[in-house]
């Protein structure tokens, strides 16, 4: 790297930091809670592995933890006013047309009774049913990058109908049981009342009811849904004929009913799948919403994996004559939520909150989702930094020749560069289509 794309990262890095906590400062009342606040997300860019309130302390150059615990309990601002500036900050980057909404949750592993919806309850993070807190959220991701735009903390039902659990966790009065499909209905409506520009929405099988299905009819979106292989499927009129369970239709498929296409980018290159589209019924928008026109298609997608063969299926709603390719690319874009669940964990101390109460969990979700939109935000302006030209006498001393005559090629030279490759440090930038992993130490000023 050369010292120019160096210095226009430092640069990136701390125009940045500036920016967002002053896009934050007008949701404290005190200066000295806004202080707070900023070393809190200095701690959760740094380097230090764990996130903990001491590890954060130590960082800020703190006595103990009580200022970075205080930001979290004892301090009065609004979580949700901050989700919004995340939300608004992530889309002045992000912001597509063809966006896609992405849904899914992720477990944090407690021990104990006492943290806010904390209960036995299955979590993907861990593979089993264990005692955790479940937390919902949305990822808007585009071309441009992606990023965390909303987030909810499931309540459980015997959490939602204990009065004494509900006091010692300070969970707000007009916070009722509501199931995770509901939970993410409420953050689409949010998402359309701030005008946020997005064609597509994608979640797995918890979130493939017809409830869901319905509002995103009728708010003009597509969508690609995880359904269970027991979900019923049935073609209407002009349609072949189709009529079962989505895995009683996937086994009577002709070989040529398969493609083989990719998902969208990996850490190992392409993830290919074969892939069976079913196309069942054609059907007016004004169905949904008077304010809409146009047939749009409801469908059956199918995933099989090349290795053991086993499928996945999803029922999806894309305008007339989307083909195949469309709806894989869309599917494939739940794999940045997964992204995001992994640098967020192990690089932003999202699964670190110490906090027990209701407002903690979203006041630390939220800071963690701040820091993530600022990274997301800085790979894509550093991805498009031209390529730095080495001065001319480094030119001539890359470009003199060998002993055997033969020039030797500059390791700052653009032709020693693929197109468009980040100015970024490699250990500033996670995976592939990932936001940047962690700051240089130097830029976090």
């Amino acid at each position: 790297m050369s010292i120019a794309s160096l210095d226009t990262t430092l640069d990136l890095w701390a125009s940045s930091l500036r920016e967002v906590k002053d896009r934050m400062r007008p949701i404290f009342k005190q200066d000295r809670v806004a202080a707070s606040a900023n070393a809190f997300l200095d701690g959760l860019l740094g380097p230090e592995q764990r996130k903990t309130g001491w590890m954060r302390a130590e960082a800020a150059g703190d006595e103990g933890p009580w200022r970075q615990q205080a930001i979290l309990g004892r301090a009065r601002w609004e979580a949700d006013a901050l989700r919004d500036i995340v939300r608004d900050y992530a889309l002045e980057t992000l912001a597509d047309p063809d966006a896609v909404l992405v849904f899914d949750e992720t477990g944090f592993l407690k021990q104990g009774k006492a943290s806010c919806g904390v209960a036995r309850q299955y979590t993907g993070s861990a593979g089993k049913v264990t005692n955790c807190e479940i937390g919902v959220f949305a990822a808007y991701a585009s071309r441009h990058g992606h990023a965390f735009i909303d987030r909810a903390l499931y309540l459980p039902k015997p959490w939602a109908s204990d009065p004494a659990r509900r006091s010692a966790a300070h969970v707000p009065e007009e916070v009722g049981f509501a199931t995770k499909p509901q939970l993410v209905s409420r953050m689409i409506r949010r998402a359309i009342e701030a005008g946020m520009p997005f064609a597509w929405v994608a979640a797995d099988s918890v979130y493939g009811v017809s409830a869901l299905e319905m509002d995103l009819r009728q708010a003009g979106k597509g969508y690609v849904l995880g359904v269970a292989s027991t979900h019923q499927f049935t073609s209407w009129i002009g349609k072949p004929k189709v009529s079962g369970t989505a895995e009683e239709i996937m086994q009577g498929l002709d070989a040529s009913a398969w493609q083989r296409l990719s998902a969208g980018e990996g850490t190992k290159g392409p993830r290919l799948y074969d892939w069976a589209y079913l196309e069942l019924a054609d059907l007016d928008a004004s169905e949904y919403d008077s304010g809409q026109s146009g047939l749009w298609t409801r469908g059956l997608l199918i995933r099989r994996n090349l290795a053991d063969g086993e499928c996945a299926y999803f029922t999806t709603w894309c305008p007339a004559g989307t083909g195949i390719e469309t709806l894989v690319a869309v599917e494939g874009q739940r794999w940045n939520i997964e992204d995001g669940f992994e640098t967020g964990k192990n690089e932003l101390g999202l699964d670190h909150n110490e906090t027990r109460s209701w407002h903690g969990w979203h006041r630390h979700v939220s800071l963690v989702m701040l820091a993530f939109a600022m990274l997301a935000t800085i790979r894509h302006h550093a991805n498009r930094q031209p390529p730095q030209k080495p001065p001319p006498s480094m030119i001539r001393k890359h470009n003199q020749p060998s002993s055997t005559g033969r020039h030797r090629k500059s390791a700052v030279s653009p032709h020693g560069l693929r197109s468009g490759a980040s100015s970024l440090p490699t250990s500033s930038l996670g995976r592939s289509g990932g936001g940047p992993i962690r700051p240089p130490q130097n830029a976090l000023t």
